[in-house]
């Protein structure tokens, strides 16, 4: 169980995060890559992905465990701005925060690690015991770190440009294809947590998030491998949705980081189905929206998109076009097909907002 303590002060600063960040979104996508579940949603993704994977990724597997800690260093704060500024905040990275992050990750899996990570740079591996792998929160204090491993550590910048390349690579076939729908995803995630900011303030923020996230004033709960618990003193807390991340919520292991508690986002999308414009890649998405678009010719749909504007229900949506129920729904259908709308359910409700490629229809550009 993970428990988040909000103070008064915490709660004034509740934020959402105003986009996906691409950094959480890479390594987090690293993780379902190598996961045979939610095959729903991510089957025909990997395919894809790993039929465009052509280049290195050992070191990605070295620093990212199937379970457990990875470092705080990737998904450096910065990287909520978009993906080149969080790649300038990782080259930037302070050579004794590395070594010391390395440090938690080799004893955090003993000599299990310690084997990813020589494999990855070339180096024999160490034979030692396995430590039980936790997850990035773990106390690992006691656990032996590999001796290459150390060796490594020593110089760990200097392979920061391999990590970079990696990065790049695998983000190119994994993420960036993919990016429009996964940005239309958290917008809808946003406008979804927004009205309940604006219906309640932060307490019912806090209590309309997912099932895993369980407000209980002044604590958030959250269900996770580990117990562990997070004082934000004032600091207020970053709430960064994720398409990607998956069953439970994830935080950074240093406490003194700005805290930030990255969550999925909803993922009862009708858009995100295997076989949908979710699963395309960028081109054949583009080809496949030429198509559906065909289907709002000669028809008056522009004041349906319009009237969504920051998000709507099928029955306000209904209210506000002039229309009826079932019209309002066949018009929403027909313009998530199209790639104009995402359609987030909630219980017996469902939320439509507007996507990128939609807003840029409405503004004429």
């Amino acid at each position: 169980m993970l428990r988040i303590h909000f103070t008064g002060v915490d709660l004034a600063r509740v934020r959402m995060a105003g986009r996906p960040d691409a950094l959480w979104e890479t390594i987090l996508s690293f993780h379902r890559l190598r996961d045979r579940r939610d095959t729903r949603l991510f089957g025909e993704w990997r395919t894809e992905t790993r039929s465009r994977l052509n280049g290195e990724t050992r070191l990605l597997g070295a620093l990212i465990p199937s379970r457990g800690y990875f470092p705080d260093f990737l998904t450096p704060v910065e990287g909520q701005y978009g993906w080149d500024v969080g790649l300038d905040a990782l080259r930037g990275i302070r050579p004794e925060r590395m070594r010391r992050e390395l440090a938690i990750l080799g004893r955090s899996a003993g000599a299990g690690a310690g084997s990813g990570m020589a494999a990855a740079f070339g180096m024999p591996a160490d034979t030692g015991t396995r430590a039980a792998t936790g997850a990035r929160a773990a106390t690992v204090a006691d656990a032996p770190v590999p001796r290459r491993l150390r060796d490594f550590m020593e110089g760990a910048t200097a392979h920061l440009p391999r990590l970079m390349g990696e990065l790049r690579g695998y983000h190119r076939a994994a993420v960036e294809p993919y990016w429009t729908h996964i940005q239309a995803q958290i917008e809808a995630e946003r406008a979804a947590r927004g009205r309940a900011l604006l219906d309640g303030g932060a307490d019912e923020l806090l209590a309309s998030l997912p099932s895993m996230l369980r407000w209980r004033a002044p604590v958030l709960e959250c269900d996770y491998p580990v117990d562990r618990d997070v004082r934000l003193r004032g600091r207020g807390l970053l709430l960064q949705p994720s398409f990607f991340c998956r069953r439970t919520a994830v935080t950074l292991h240093d406490p003194e980081l700005p805290p930030v508690l990255v969550y999925p986002a909803a993922a009862q999308l009708a858009s995100a189905q295997p076989g949908g414009e979710a699963a395309r890649p960028a081109e054949e998405q583009r080809r496949y929206r030429q198509r559906t678009l065909g289907k709002l010719v000669g028809h008056t749909r522009s004041v349906v998109l319009e009237a969504i504007g920051d998000g709507a229900t099928t029955s306000e949506l209904a209210r506000r076009a002039g229309v009826s129920l079932a019209s309002a729904s066949t018009h929403a259908g027909v313009m998530r097909e199209a790639g104009l709308v995402t359609t987030l359910r909630q219980g017996n409700a469902v939320l439509h907002t507007v996507t990128p490629l939609g807003a840029a229809l409405l503004k004429g550009t």
